[in-house]
């Protein structure tokens, strides 16, 4: 009997319609596009005016089974990377199965910040390879706008709203997933971190008149450890796998920074014309930036192509998956 992988066999993104772009934003806090673009590449990204997380995340999934042609009542699990949750609890992943009809799913939230997509996609995976199930959603979905201070711009210029959404499936071609490498250190708490909320400064009046509720960077330290850990776990995983940069097709690097996303092609040896790039257009959307990169890149992909899906969040967290593209558009 073939092995089982499981391949991503349709991808759907969802952004708002407003968009926030860098002179607008400058009228809100000491900033300028020039300042904004030279450190991240970012031009403009959306916000979500109206609604939460699980209404992107809802409109991807049901984007994602209109084009795949797939019931809403065929899918068996569903699995939300995400740090903006509509409420502690329930889960963001349960609200989305009653949004979007998928009464026969059960399904979760996984918090990893920026790497919760690569996190989401390689749980789901071993649910595939089991045999147990046959159709998994993994969704990445952040409304980062809700906990961004628009007072502070060491933070408020990088972040945007957005979700993407992809369907696994079985494969016995030995195209899907491959292999993942996935990192994490909780040191890195103390530079990229939301203070309050949690059960050790559980909100309050003090939290809120301390702007606690948001999320607090020190910049300097979250580069120089994106920079190298991002870098180092797609030469690792390229190593583990015998990938020389021939044999990469596509780089697909979580959006947060483009000297970031540089310094890893440069480290993988990949020109830029294998780096999926959108951070122009949507910021960085945290857990949605690597299922949006697939989404505007979809139709560029070809079955059998070899990306490199590699990301970096707060914790720290930080991880690669190998995969081999499963269709063509």
């Amino acid at each position: 009997m073939s092995k089982i992988t499981a391949a991503i066999t349709g991808v759907q993104g969802y952004v708002p319609d407003y968009v926030l772009d860098n002179e607008e934003l400058s009228k809100m806090v000491d900033t300028n596009n020039e300042w904004i673009l030279s450190r991240t590449g970012i031009k403009e990204r959306r916000i979500m005016k109206n609604g939460a997380t699980s209404d992107m995340a809802t409109e991807a999934v049901l984007g994602l089974l209109k084009k795949t042609n797939t019931k809403a009542e065929d899918i068996d699990l569903i699995i939300v990377g995400t740090v903006t949750a509509d409420y502690p609890f329930p889960s963001t992943a349960n609200i989305v199965c009653d949004k979007a009809g998928l009464t026969n799913a059960w399904g979760f939230d996984l918090n990893a910040a920026c790497s919760g997509f690569i996190y989401s996609l390689s749980t789901a995976t071993q649910f595939i390879e089991t045999g147990r199930y046959k159709k998994v959603i993994v969704v990445g979905a952040d409304m980062m706008s809700t906990i961004v201070d628009y007072e502070d711009r060491t933070t408020c210029v990088i972040f945007g709203d957005g979700a993407g959404a992809v369907l696994l499936e079985p494969n016995t071609e030995g195209l899907g997933i491959q292999n993942f490498i996935l990192e994490n250190d909780g040191a890195g708490r103390e530079y990229l971190v939301q203070p309050a909320g949690g059960s050790v400064l559980p909100p309050s009046i003090e939290t809120v008149e301390k702007r606690q509720h948001y999320v607090k960077q020190e910049g300097k330290q979250v580069f120089k450890f994106a920079v190298t850990n991002m870098a180092d776990v797609s030469a690792k995983i390229m190593e583990d796998n015998n990938l020389s940069s021939d044999d990469v097709d596509w780089l697909v690097p979580h959006q947060a920074n483009l000297r970031i996303i540089d310094a890893t092609s440069n480290r993988m040896g990949l020109s830029k014309e294998k780096v999926m790039i959108n951070i122009q257009k949507y910021g960085n959307t945290t857990s949605g930036t690597i299922p949006l990169c697939l989404w505007d890149y979809e139709k560029q992909l070809k079955k059998g192509d070899t990306l490199i899906l590699s990301a970096f969040g707060g914790g720290f967290t930080w991880g690669a998956v190998y995969l081999k593209w499963a269709y063509n558009s």
